[in-house]
């Protein structure tokens, strides 16, 4: 017996030569596409500097207004230590010449001059230790040098009187040197350069 077409909403045997495939059964319907990400991270690599500082990790190049405030605290450091080898060399005389000339006591003079020396000395480690940290950018550093150095030129003119011959020249001296070395610090230039490197030393610390 002949069986004639079959209708087509019927449908027919799996495989029939002309067969429409129906409603899920088309080729790959139903399988599970590539997951996001199954080829591993390597697949989407991060963008170059990703995460990372973008700004330099070296030092940015010294200006000039530091490396000359930094060194005009460094020579009155250094006069300084000269100017206490020379009293202490001549200590007596000093003290006989100081008295004489200011028209007080020798011991008053003597221990003035002592108590001189041992803030000398103290400021004389302070300084080389501020003036390595100023000297590499730390602006605290160049904040402290500020204070102590505005403190040293107010000592220093109250004690020019006080002094004689080449103990006073020293003195004279430090103070120019002082005035440049505060000035110099707080430049345009010098301002810049300790911003960018607090903010070099923040973004890789």
């Amino acid at each position: 017996m002949t069986t004639g077409p079959q209708d087509p909403q019927e449908g027919g045997r799996p495989g029939d030569p002309g067969q429409q495939p129906g409603y899920g059964q088309q080729p790959g319907y139903g399988q599970q596409p590539p997951q996001y990400g199954q080829q591993g991270s390597a697949a989407y690599p991060p963008a170059p500097g990703y995460g990372q500082p973008s700004g330099p990790s070296t030092p940015t190049p010294r200006p000039a207004t530091v490396t000359y405030g930094v060194g005009a605290f460094l020579v009155n450091t250094l006069l300084g230590l000269l100017s206490s080898i020379v009293i202490f060399a001549n200590f007596d005389n000093y003290v006989a010449d100081a008295a004489g000339s200011a028209g007080v006591d020798p011991d008053a003079v003597r221990a003035g001059v002592m108590v001189g020396a041992v803030i000398g000395v103290v400021l004389l480690v302070a300084y080389l230790v501020l003036l390595w940290f100023a000297w590499q950018g730390r602006n605290w550093a160049r904040i402290v040098l500020w204070v102590l150095g505005g403190l040293g030129l107010i000592s220093g003119v109250f004690g020019l009187g006080s002094n004689t011959g080449f103990v006073a020249v020293i003195g004279v001296l430090q103070l120019l040197l002082l005035i440049a070395g505060i000035v110099l610090l707080a430049l345009k230039p010098s301002n810049d350069w300790y911003r960018a490197e607090g903010q070099r030393r923040r973004a890789y610390s």
